[in-house]
C-alpha cells in the first residue's frame, strides 16, 4: 500500500500519468511489482489513474478557464487532439459541453412516485444519465437542475412513460428492465457499474466479490467509491452491494431505502411452496 500511495502522490503532483519505470523508482520496488500492487488495490493501472488525474485537472480547467484552449494547456495536455480524445470520453461529452454545464444539449425528464419515495430520471438521446430517490419533490429538481445547470432541460412526462414504469417496477420487485443507459465515469467506474447490473434481483454481493468479479482482487475499497458515486439508482442496482458480514453499507439515498429495496426483491423473487396435490 506504501508504494501504491508513493505513485498516487507522484502523479497527483506531477498533474497526469508517469511512466511505469518512473514509478517503480520512485516506489523503490520494481515496474512489475508496482502494476501488481497498483491494479490489485486501486482497480486500475498506474497510467489510467494518471489520466483521471488529468481529467479531474481538466473538470477544473474548463470550469475556469476563458476558453477550451486555456483548459487544454492548465491540464497538461500535448495536445487538442489528445485533450478531446481522452477528456470527452471520460467526462462523457465534449470539453465544450461539460464547460458549459452541458449546455444545448437536449435532456428530458420526469417525476414518478415509487414503492421507495419519489423518483426522478433524466434522459440523453443515448440513454438514462441521472436517476435519484427522495421525498421531495422539489429538491429533487433542484439537484437536477444544479447537476445540469446549462442543459436544456425540458420536463417530459408523455415521452418518459415507459421508462418511469419501468423504474417503478425496478424499484417494486427488482425485475430486469433493461433501459439504455448513458454512462458517465471513469473506465474502473464503468466496469463495476456493469458488474452491478449482472447481479440477479434478490441476490446481493460484498464489495470484494464484485472486485473479484472485475478482476481486481484488491480493490473493494475502490468499488465502494464507485457504488458511491454510482449516478443511475435502481437501474444500476448498487443497493444490492454489502459488507462482507453482511450489514448494509452507506447509500446515497438513505440505508431504510436500500434495507427496502432488498426486502422487497427478495419478496418478489420468493417461490411458494405447495404440496403434492397443489395446495
Amino acid at each position: 500500500m506504501q508504494r501504491v500511495l508513493v505513485a498516487c502522490r507522484a502523479m497527483e503532483a506531477s498533474g497526469g500519468p508517469i511512466d511505469t519505470a518512473t514509478l517503480a523508482r520512485l516506489a523503490v520496488c520494481s515496474a512489475r511489482q508496482l502494476q501488481r500492487d497498483f491494479t490489485g488495490s486501486v482497480g486500475v493501472t498506474p497510467r489510467e489513474y494518471g489520466r483521471s488525474v488529468r481529467t479531474t485537472l481538466a473538470r477544473v480547467a474548463l470550469r475556469s478557464a476563458s476558453t477550451v484552449t486555456e483548459a487544454i494547456n492548465d491540464a497538461g495536455y500535448g495536445s487538442v487532439r489528445a485533450f478531446y480524445e481522452e477528456a470527452g470520453r471520460r467526462l462523457g461529452m465534449t470539453p465544450s459541453e461539460f464547460a458549459s454545464g452541458a449546455r444545448r444539449e437536449l435532456l428530458i425528464w420526469a417525476m414518478a412516485p415509487s414503492a421507495v419515495g419519489i423518483l426522478i430520471a433524466v434522459a440523453s438521446a443515448r440513454g438514462l444519465c441521472a436517476v435519484r430517490i427522495g421525498t421531495s419533490e422539489a429538491t429533487l429538481e433542484l439537484k437536477i437542475a444544479t447537476e445540469f445547470s446549462n442543459a436544456n432541460l425540458i420536463r417530459d412526462e408523455e415521452a418518459m412513460t415507459d421508462v418511469m414504469t419501468a423504474l417503478r417496477a425496478l424499484a417494486l420487485t427488482g425485475s430486469n428492465a433493461n433501459l439504455p443507459l448513458d454512462i458517465r465515469g471513469t473506465a474502473f467506474q464503468a466496469r463495476v457499474w456493469q458488474a452491478l447490473r449482472e447481479i440477479p434481483s434478490g441476490q446481493t454481493r460484498t464489495y470484494t466479490e464484485v472486485a473479484g468479479e472485475i478482476g481486481s482482487p484488491r480493490g473493494a475499497r475502490a468499488v465502494a467509491s464507485a457504488c458511491a458515486n454510482n449516478p443511475i439508482a435502481l437501474a444500476i442496482p448498487c443497493h444490492r452491494v454489502i459488507r462482507g458480514d453482511g450489514s448494509l453499507a452507506g447509500y446515497a439515498w438513505g440505508l431504510e431505502v436500500k434495507e427496502q429495496l432488498l426486502a422487497l426483491e427478495t419478496r418478489g423473487n420468493e417461490v411458494p411452496v405447495t404440496g403434492k396435490n397443489g395446495r
